[in-house]
C-alpha cells in the first residue's frame, strides 16, 4: 500500500454552513456494490456499477478525511453498498483510526448488513473500529428472502451475534418499517435487539431507491411506530438528541432504548451535522441532494474544485496544493447546503442516485 499522509495537520476553521450548522460527521461510501438486493434500494438485476477505476483508493480516502478532521469532522462512518465487500476494509479502518481533530481523536463507525462481519470483526476492532450498525428488517426467513432476494438471514444473525460478543457499544440495529411487509414485527425486532444488548432504530422508508418506485402510503410513520411499541412498553423520551438522526425513547425505565429516524414525517434538518462522500469521490451535503461536488479533479491532477468553480476562503493555515483544494471543496459543499431536504414539498425530486451509490 502507498505510504499514507501524516495523521495530523494544522487545524482549520470549523465547517459551518450558512444556517449556522457545525458539521462533525462524514459518511464515507467504500463501494456501491452489495451482497443483498433489498427491494427498497435496488433491483435484483440490471444494476450499473461504478467502474473500479473510479473508486477512491485508501490513500485518497485518508487524504480527504485528514483535511476534514482538521476542520473538526470527528466521526467517519464507513458505508456502501456493503462496506465489507471492499477487499482492503481493515486497512481503510487502520489508516483512518489515528486521525485527530483539533479537539482529539476521531471515531470510526460502520454500517453493514452483517453478512461478513464474523470474519472481519476481530481485525476491524484491532484496527480501531469504534462502533457498528447492522441492518435487519425482519426476523422471518421467508420475508428476509422476499425483501432482500437472497437467503442470507442466518449470516446476518451470525453477524449480530458476533457484534454483540465484541463489546463494541453502542450496538445499533437498523430496520426500515414497511406497511404490509414487516409492520407486524416491530415489537419482535425490539425484543431481539434488547436480547443482544443493542438499540433498535426504526427508519421511515425514504425515496432513495434506484427505480424511483417509493410510495408514501407504504411507509410506516414515526407516530404509527411509537403507537405500536407503546402497546407493549412504556416509552420515555431521552433528552439531548443533538445532531443525531434518531430520536430515542427509554423502554420501561431502561436500561434499553429504541430509536426512530423520521426523515419524512419529522425532519431533523435544522440540526443536521453530516456530509457524505460517495465511493467515486463526490461530496454531498444532503442525503436527498441532486447536486454533488467533485473531488476527483483535485485528487487526480485537475484544478477544478466544485461544479467547475474554484473557491477561495481567504486566509487559512493550510499549505497550498491538493490539501488546500480539498478544503475548498468541503467549504463550497457546506455553503451550498439548503435549510432542509423538502421531501414534503410537492416539487420534490428524488436524487438521481440510489441509496447504494450515495452511501447510507
Amino acid at each position: 500500500m502507498p505510504r499514507m499522509p501524516q495523521t495530523t495537520m494544522v487545524a482549520t476553521a470549523p465547517l459551518v454552513d450558512t444556517h449556522g450548522r457545525v458539521h462533525r460527521d462524514l459518511r464515507i461510501s467504500l463501494t456501491d456494490r452489495c451482497s443483498l438486493r433489498c427491494t427498497y434500494c435496488m433491483p435484483e438485476q440490471g444494476n450499473e456499477w461504478l467502474a473500479r477505476s473510479s473508486i477512491l483508493s485508501t490513500e485518497e480516502i485518508v487524504r480527504i478525511a485528514r483535511v476534514a478532521a482538521a476542520a473538526g469532522i470527528s466521526t467517519f462512518r464507513l458505508t456502501g453498498g456493503e462496506p465489507l465487500l471492499r477487499p482492503d476494509i481493515v486497512e481503510v479502518v487502520r489508516a483512518l483510526a489515528p486521525l485527530e481533530t483539533p479537539d482529539g481523536p476521531v471515531q470510526i463507525a460502520m454500517t453493514t448488513n452483517g453478512i461478513r462481519l464474523p470474519d472481519f470483526l476481530p481485525d476491524l476492532v484491532e484496527a480501531g473500529l469504534s462502533r457498528v450498525n447492522i441492518s435487519l428488517d425482519t426476523l422471518r426467513r421467508d420475508r428476509f428472502h422476499d425483501l432482500t432476494r437472497r437467503d442470507r438471514l442466518d449470516d446476518v444473525l451470525a453477524g449480530v451475534a458476533a457484534a454483540a460478543a465484541s463489546g463494541l457499544r453502542p450496538l445499533k440495529l437498523n430496520a426500515v418499517a414497511m406497511r404490509g411487509v414487516n409492520d407486524d414485527e416491530l415489537c419482535d425486532l425490539v425484543e431481539f435487539a434488547m436480547a443482544h444488548d443493542a438499540q433498535l432504530r426504526f427508519i421511515e422508508q425514504m425515496p432513495l431507491d434506484i427505480g424511483h418506485t417509493w410510495d408514501r402510503t407504504t411507509m410506516v410513520t414515526r407516530d404509527e411506530i411509537l403507537a405500536t411499541l407503546s402497546e407493549r412498553w412504556e416509552l420515555t423520551p431521552v433528552p439531548g438528541r443533538g445532531g443525531a438522526p434518531a430520536e430515542r425513547w427509554q423502554i420501561d425505565d431502561g436500561p434499553h432504548t429504541v430509536g426512530v429516524i423520521a426523515s419524512v414525517t419529522a425532519p431533523f434538518c435544522g440540526d443536521c451535522d453530516r456530509l457524505r462522500l460517495t465511493a467515486d469521490g463526490q461530496l454531498r451535503n444532503c442525503l436527498f441532494s441532486r447536486s454533488e461536488y467533485d473531488l476527483m479533479p483535485v485528487l487526480r491532477g485537475g484544478a477544478a474544485v466544485a461544479a467547475g468553480e474554484a473557491v477561495s476562503i481567504g486566509v487559512r493555515p493550510l499549505d497550498t496544493g491538493i490539501d488546500a483544494r480539498i478544503d475548498d471543496v468541503l467549504r463550497s459543499c457546506i455553503r451550498g447546503k439548503l435549510p432542509g431536504h423538502a421531501i414534503n414539498d410537492p416539487a420534490f425530486l428524488q436524487p438521481v442516485r440510489g441509496m447504494n451509490a450515495i452511501g447510507g
